[in-house]
């Protein structure tokens, strides 16, 4: 599962990245919990719970779909998708004046990762 590996690094950095950006808002607006009714600290939350809420299961999906003989080239497509998928929706989600492009672009490419990635587990199982 070396490829699916550099994956789940990637994704480790990222919600780093995510949860600095709420920790900076936090500090900045002096919100110890919750968001304070500040937009951007919410909007900067979502992207982190939704991020939180969708990349485990799709990094799951892809570690299985290696586990279960899917080519490196597959597992680096559908990783390459899923990360430009969620970096696009929480450039998106985290703007005060959205363009909710990237968000639907995010959406999109995350669902369809996650949607492929489960048939394929269900078919390799049977």
């Amino acid at each position: 599962m070396r490829t699916a590996a550099l994956y789940v690094g990637l994704f480790g950095i990222l919600l780093i990245v995510l949860s600095l950006r709420v920790s900076f808002v936090r500090r900045d607006a002096r919100v110890a919990l919750g968001d304070g009714d500040n937009e951007l600290l919410r909007r900067r939350i979502r992207a982190h719970s939704n991020f939180v809420e969708f990349v485990p299961i799709a990094l799951l999906l892809l570690m299985l779909a290696e586990h279960t003989g899917l080519g490196s080239l597959f597992i680096h497509l559908f990783g390459i998708v899923l990360l430009a998928g969620r970096i696009s929706h929480a450039y998106g989600i985290s703007q005060t004046n959205e363009v909710f492009i990237y968000r639907m672009v995010g959406t999109i490419a995350t669902l369809a990762v996650i949607g492929l990635l489960s048939l394929y587990c269900i078919w390799a199982a049977l």
